[in-house]
């Protein structure tokens, strides 16, 4: 637990399931005041802690591919708890398909959402920071296809990678104003996403061969993340990633002297 963050102010994206849902609860836990944008139906979780927590939390439904709807999510933020201290742009979406044949819509729905919406919700965050010279935070969830190669999502791999370099010069641009920008790169993570791959005992094990520490990750991991990345432990961190993989990127083939 991290004392300072209690009553700080945060904004999580995609905060409906997995990931989000799992930052959500830890910045719950943590004493935050926290504004979370969802997309379809309020999963139960959210809905009890706001109604057990209806002075410090808050949800919306809102496309963060849409930048009039994320400019809404920031206002109401700040109308409703006077400011934004960190903002974590989780919200993402996936959709296997070779590349030769995959149709435009689908590259540029994947781009609007992974991307866009990382652009929209970070431009909003920096917004408010510089007008109020605030130190704050941004956190970009990328994925460890930012490095690895991952064919049939050639959309996502080129999201993620973006996410990277995009979130690399945002850091750089706003150092001296003390205003930090990180990513969290997850590896196998046992999210709804994946739970119906994970369920398949050969495709579980397929994947597990795949990560040097032999697990499959919890939600909760990234939350672990989130929760280091926005408090003071990490306050001289900016402009870097956080793998959270199990060892996924250390070209685990290699791991027994192989080669």
């Amino acid at each position: 637990m991290y004392g300072e963050l209690h009553g700080k102010v945060a904004v999580i994206t995609g905060a409906a399931t997995g990931l989000g849902l799992a930052i959500s609860l830890r910045y719950i836990l943590e004493g935050m005041n926290v504004v979370g944008d969802y997309v379809g139906t309020l999963p139960d979780e959210l809905a009890d802690a706001e109604k057990k927590h209806p002075d410090r939390v808050k949800f919306v439904e809102a496309d963060v591919s849409d930048e009039k709807q994320v400019e809404g999510l920031a206002q109401t933020a700040i109308d409703t708890f006077g400011t934004i201290d960190v903002w974590v742009n989780n919200a993402g979406i996936e959709k296997a398909c070779h590349t030769a044949e995959m149709p435009f819509e689908d590259w540029k729905n994947v781009l609007a959402v992974n991307l866009d919406g990382v652009f929209l919700g970070s431009r909003e965050a920096l917004k408010h920071f510089t007008a109020n010279k605030k130190k704050g935070t941004i956190i970009n969830m990328s994925s460890v296809h930012q490095q690895i190669p991952w064919p049939t999502f050639a959309h996502y791999a080129a999201s993620k990678g973006a996410t990277e370099m995009f979130t690399k010069t945002i850091a750089l641009e706003y150092a001296d104003q003390g205003i930090r920008a990180n990513c969290i790169a997850p590896g196998a993570i046992n999210t709804p996403i994946n739970a119906k791959k994970f369920s398949d005992p050969k495709q579980l094990a397929q994947t597990e061969s795949m990560v040097p520490m032999g697990t499959i990750g919890k939600p909760q991991d990234i939350a672990n993340a989130a929760a280091f990345l926005a408090s003071d432990e990490a306050s001289y961190i900016t402009g870097t990633t956080l793998f959270v993989d199990g060892g996924m990127t250390l070209y685990p083939s290699f791991q027994y002297g192989a080669g």
